[in-house]
């Protein structure tokens, strides 16, 4: 081979293997932070992890499991995760510093708003409870550290008059690890807030030998609202959300988003924002609660300001977001 074909060959290769990096020189790796894996924000984060990933050229989406929404928060907020979900009650808390955020606000935007969670007060037969006043002296779940369910549920004791530090036997405890405490008896009842049916509490209520009961507790939604702002709604469990489940239950419900880090390029917040609604079908597939996503929806107040690329997109569609 003489020396200029050498070269030529030498020349040619380098184009190649250019031509095959550049595609992985580009691909961009975020995380979405989502909840325990008994509850939606998880199966339905890895839903959209995997939608993205599919459709957004370049982009490379991985759901992370956590504690839940003051996690996600926290972690968005330190630059270790790009989008997350979270509650509107924590999502206040943290754009103002307060609570478990105090003295660290959290610069975050809203991408899109998504559906109600539902304050599920869970227990079985045979604990003595039937009303939210039985609570007192028994053991019960109030929600994992760093999860929204725990500032929810610290929010209606508080409203109730309980103090989960004295009147009840605490534990803090997610979905799945909950469902598995009280199928064993060690605790009596537990708080979950999250998408119904929630994956953790189907697979209690199908448990042969147990009878699975949600507690009537929507009442508390005003005095809550009275101190912490208009959060939360009062509002309705239907019946045979759950086997064995054949009367109405109240609740309280909040509403979830889809945050994002404001350090994100409106590019990328558009491409997201865009993708999850067009492909909105692919989401359901994998968990019903997905239908609740809404455009109309958007125009929700949310503690964050919406990001300039979701607005955009939003705006492209006739709906108008602060």
């Amino acid at each position: 081979m003489t020396t200029t074909l050498r070269r030529a060959v030498q020349a040619a290769g380098l184009a190649l293997l250019t031509a095959f990096a550049a595609p992985a020189l580009a691909q961009e790796r975020i995380s979405i932070t989502t909840g325990g894996t008994g509850g939606v924000y998880y199966p339905l984060g890895g839903g959209m992890a995997n939608v993205l990933t599919k459709y957004v050229p370049g982009l490379q989406v991985t759901a992370e499991v956590t504690g839940g929404s003051v996690d996600n928060l926290k972690l968005i907020g330190s630059g270790k995760s790009e989008v997350g979900f979270a509650m509107v009650d924590a999502a206040h808390d943290a754009a103002q510093g307060l609570e478990k955020f105090k003295g660290h606000k959290v610069a975050a935007k809203t991408l899109m708003v998504l559906y109600p969670n539902r304050m599920q007060v869970v227990t079985i037969d045979g604990t003595g409870i039937n009303t939210m006043a039985d609570l007192k002296g028994k053991r019960v779940s109030t929600g994992s550290p760093g999860s929204g369910v725990e500032v929810m549920t610290l929010r209606v004791l508080e409203a109730m008059g309980i103090d989960p530090k004295k009147d009840i036997k605490q534990e803090r405890l997610g979905a799945a690890e909950s469902v598995n405490a009280i199928k064993d008896r060690k605790i009596d009842a537990f708080f979950w807030v999250g998408g119904v049916p929630t994956a953790a509490l189907t697979d209690l209520a199908a448990t042969p030998g147990i009878k699975m009961k949600l507690i009537d507790h929507g009442d508390y939604a005003e005095a809550m609202n009275k101190k912490y702002g208009p959060l939360y709604v009062k509002t309705t469990i239907a019946p045979n959300s759950y086997a064995g489940q054949d009367k109405p239950v109240t609740n309280i419900d909040v509403w979830n988003i889809l945050v994002a880090s404001d350090k994100m390029s409106d590019k990328m917040a558009y491409d997201i924002v865009k993708t999850l609604f067009e492909k909105k079908a692919e989401l359901v597939a994998v968990h019903k609660e997905a239908e609740n996503i809404d455009l109309k929806s958007q125009a929700i107040q949310t503690p964050l300001p919406f990001h300039p690329g979701a607005k955009k997109y939003l705006e492209e569609k006739g709906i108008k977001v602060h």
